[in-house]
Formats: structure tokens, sequence, C-alpha cells
């Protein structure tokens, strides 16, 4: 009994023993770290993005300068080149404040076994120094600074092309503004930043871009015009007014105010009639011979209206129309292809005194006759016109005759085909130089009868001399003959030659509608 108490008492020392042992081992250890952390930081610490753990703050300010001392900015341009420049090369460099241990001082050193374990981020104010200059003169050698490799940003405009009006849209360039980087730079250096992208508003920016209100109004009344497109019918051909005509006939002045210019529509539609009028122009004409004349003169042709055509033109490319169709015609003719007089005509051969009248291309009626009297200066007139209208019976009236005919059929000024019972059946051969009659072409009565039946008013008339002749008469002149011949008109001419002939070296030459003078001065034509 008393050995089992020695033992139990001896145990229950034992333990005793063993729970203060390993108490004084906890207290030690809790006072020894407690006592460590005083002058250190924690495990898993970390000042910002540096790990300082287990450090005092001496040993974490030299892993602060390690990580500075590393420190490299790099930038990106908004067209992602890469640019950067290295702390070193500017003197960057770390310098404690004290920072540091008042940290340290902070963290409850003797809580260290709940927050041993935690991660800790801490963050301080870092003193980074660095030179200024140094810094600067960097930023201005970046090859995003470079003049030759920058491009300042371009205006959005309005410009003319082949294809008519076109809106150019702007241009931003990369042009960046040096100062306005440098300041960017450095607050990402004086913040710590290591990386950063180039934001739009250091760049120059276009000041006028393509949804300026002032561009879009201009585009949209210049579309307005661009919507229109005639396409004229000109028979084999076609002529098109679309955005790239109607384009020169707009302007756009520097302040993008739109002209509308009704000048150049006229002067649009000159060139159309010059080109299509075929009034008075000369034709290569295939005779009922076989041979080919060249005629012109006579009123018979396409004559475009062109104060009608320019006003409707002008409205429809306002009113944006889109169609097909013919010119506004004061006169027409019979064709609108290259041959505008067709294949139903009636030729009128004045040198061999004889007529073919064609229907679609086949000879339906052809005759002798007489023409105007060549020695009295009464010729008729040579030219291309058409039957103006016609009338049974009729009375031929002039100066000094009064003559009755059945058929009348003109087709000049007070000249015509007609009957001529008075000729008694003779008629062709020469008759006409010395016998022939007032200007007008005398018939047989069966052929003018035929004619009258035959021939619709506005057919061709296709009247020729295969010879040079002088035709001085008024009708010839009121006519158009292709012939005519104005003496006075002439006459000027040859004085004017020999006076130009004979005219000093150095004396001024006269152009049309003016003279040379009698002291040899240049003066207007009266």
């Amino acid at each position: 009994m008393v050995r089992r108490k020695k033992r139990s008492g001896v145990l229950r020392r034992s333990l005793l023993l063993a729970l203060g042992i390993v108490l004084f081992l906890i207290i030690g250890l809790y006072v020894y770290f407690g006592i460590y952390f005083r002058s250190h930081f924690f495990y898993q610490t970390s000042i910002e993005d540096v790990k300082v753990g287990g450090m005092t703050a001496e040993e974490a300010v030299e892993e602060l300068r390690l990580e500075v001392k590393d420190y490299l900015l790099v930038m990106y341009d908004r067209d992602g080149n890469k640019y950067q420049i290295p702390g070193v090369e500017f003197h960057y460099d770390y310098q404690p404040l004290g920072e540091e241990e008042k940290l340290i001082d902070e963290q409850s050193s003797f809580l260290w076994p709940v927050r041993i374990a935690k991660d800790k981020k801490l963050e301080m104010n870092r003193s980074i120094t660095y030179d200024e200059a140094l810094l600067k003169e960097k930023v201005m050698a970046l090859g995003c600074l470079n003049e030759e490799q920058m491009q300042k940003p371009e205006n959005a405009f309005i410009q003319m092309t082949d294809a008519g009006y076109e809106l150019v849209e702007e241009k931003q360039g990369n042009y960046l503004i040096a100062d306005k980087l440098y300041a960017r730079i450095k607050a990402a250096v004086d913040m710590g930043e290591s990386e950063f992208t180039f934001t739009d508003d250091l760049y120059e920016k276009p000041e006028v871009t393509a949804d300026d209100a002032v561009l879009t109004e201009c585009m949209a009344k210049i579309q307005a015009f661009f919507g229109a497109e005639i396409t004229y019918d000109m028979g084999e051909d076609k002529e098109v007014v679309d955005s790239g005509v109607i384009s020169s006939w707009i302007t756009v002045d520097e302040n993008y105010n739109v002209t509308f210019n009704e000048d150049k529509v006229a002067s649009f539609v000159q060139s159309l009639a010059s080109k299509y009028n075929t009034y008075g122009d000369e034709r290569e004409f295939l005779t009922a011979k076989g041979d080919t004349v060249t005629i012109g003169g006579g009123d018979y042709g396409w004559v475009i209206d062109k104060e009608e055509e320019r006003a409707q033109l002008i409205e429809e490319v306002k009113n944006g129309e889109v169609k097909t169709r013919e010119p506004v015609y004061s006169q027409t003719a019979v064709s609108r292809n290259q041959n505008d007089i067709g294949n139903t005509y009636v030729e009128v051969d004045y040198t061999n005194q004889h007529l073919w009248y064609f229907e679609n291309g086949t000879v339906k009626i052809e005759s002798d006759f007489v023409s105007g009297n060549i020695s009295k200066g009464n010729g008729s007139p040579d030219g291309v016109f058409k039957i103006v209208y016609k009338k049974s019976p009729a009375v031929l009236k002039g100066e000094d005759y009064e003559s009755d005919v059945t058929y009348f059929m003109p087709f000049a000024y007070n000249v015509g085909f007609h009957d001529a019972s008075w000729r008694h059946g003779k008629f062709g051969g020469t008759i006409y130089k010395n016998s022939g009659s007032h200007g007008c072409i005398n018939l047989p009565e069966e052929i003018a009868a035929k004619l009258y039946q035959d021939v619709a008013v506005d057919t061709p008339v296709i009247a020729y001399y295969r010879e040079p002749v002088k035709l001085t008469a008024e009708n010839t002149k009121i006519s158009n003959a292709y012939s005519y011949y104005d003496e006075e008109k002439e006459k000027k001419k040859e004085d004017a030659a020999k006076q130009f002939a004979n005219r000093p070296a150095d004396q001024p030459v006269p152009n049309e509608g003016e003279r040379v003078a009698e002291d040899g001065s240049i003066e207007p034509a009266p």
C-alpha cells in the first residue's frame, strides 16, 4: 500500500514537471518571437509587391532598393508599338523615410501567434528619387516623338473626283503632344507604374471629322443633285447626265456652301446642240445615179430648243429624277440616226434637171423638170429642205407675174414643186439656164399630181448642183441655200485681203469684226 502511494506521487511529480517544462518552452517561444517580431516583419508580409517576411527594416530597405533598381517603364502607343525606359537611365532610386520601422512597430509583435501565417500586404509612402532632366531627355528621345515618323492629323474634307464629289474621312495620324506625353510618363514614374498605353488625349486630333455638321449638310445637298440621271435618247447614240457630269455643275466653296451653276447647264445644252443639231449641216449624199455629193445648207434637220431644254434639265436634276427621254426640240427630222434623212425623200438634181421620189428606198416617181433661171440670177436654192405644206389649187404671185397652178408643194422660201402647163411638155435639158423659172421647180402636170398625192408634208427634199454656182436671189439667202453667194460680204473679204497683202510689215492684223483704219490703227468694223 505504501509502495503504491510512493509510485503515484512520483508519477504526478513527473507529469507536473513535464507540463512545467512544456509550458516554459511555450512561454519562452512566445516571448522569443514576440521580441523577434518587434524588429522583424511577420512571415507572409509584403510591402506592395515586394516580399519582406522575416526581414528587419534595414533588410526590407535593401530588398525594396533592389526591386527599384530593376525598374523598367514599358509603354505602348495606340498602334501597339512598344517603347521602354530603364530606371537606371534616369537614376531611379529608392530612398527610405523610416516607414519600414513604423510598419514593424504597428504590427503588434505579441499577437504573432494569430498573424504569423496570414498573408499581409502593406502599403506605405515610398520615396523615389530620380533625375527629372534625364527622364525628360529620355522621353524626348523616344522614337514615337521623332518628327520624321509622326504624322499630323488631317481634317475631313470634301473633294471632287472623276466620279463626282466625295467625303474624305479625317486621318488621326500619330502626332504626339510632347509635353502631355512627358507629364503622363512622369506621373507613371512617380506612381511606380511599370506599364501603360498611350491614351487618345496624348495625340493631336483633327479639328474636322467626317460627322461634322457642315460637311454632312454639304454632302446631303450634293447627293440630292447626284440622285438624278437623265439619259438622252439620240437614236444610235445615248448621252447620259449622271453624277460625273452633274459634279461639274456644282461648286463648293471653302466654307462648304453648295452652288448649282445654271450657266454650266446652259453650256452643256449648247454642247449637246452642237453635237446633235443637224440643221444646215453638210451631208454626204448617195445620189440616184450612184455617186456621192456633198450638200449642206437648207432648213432641214434636228434643232434642240436650248432654252427649253436647259430649263427642263435644271428642274429634273434639282428634283433628282431618273429617266430616259429625247431633248426638247424646236425642229425635228425624219430619223435621229446618223442618216437623219431616212429612205423616203425627194431628190432634185439641178444639173441634170431630173428628180426622183424615193419611198422606203424605192423609186416611185421620177421626172425631168425646169428650175430657176440661172442667167437671170433666179437659180433655185440648193440644200436639204422638207415639204412645208401642200395646196391645190394655188396662185403664185411675184413682182411681175401671177400664175395659176393646180398643185403647189413649197419646200424653200417662195420655192416649191408645181405643175407648169405653159411649158407645153418641154422639161429637162438646159432650159433652166436661160429660160428657167423664177425659182420654183416646174413639172409636167401628171408628175405634179402624183407628187401631190404621194409625197407627205415634212418629207425631206435634197436639192443639189453638180457644179459650182453662185446663187444671189433673195429667196436663196432666206432659204439658207448651200450655194448662196453674198456679194457684199465677199467684196469685203476681197478688200480686206488686198489691204492685208499691201500692209506694212509692222502694221497690226485686224481680228474678225475689226478693220484697219486710215491711220493704220485697228477699229471696229462698221
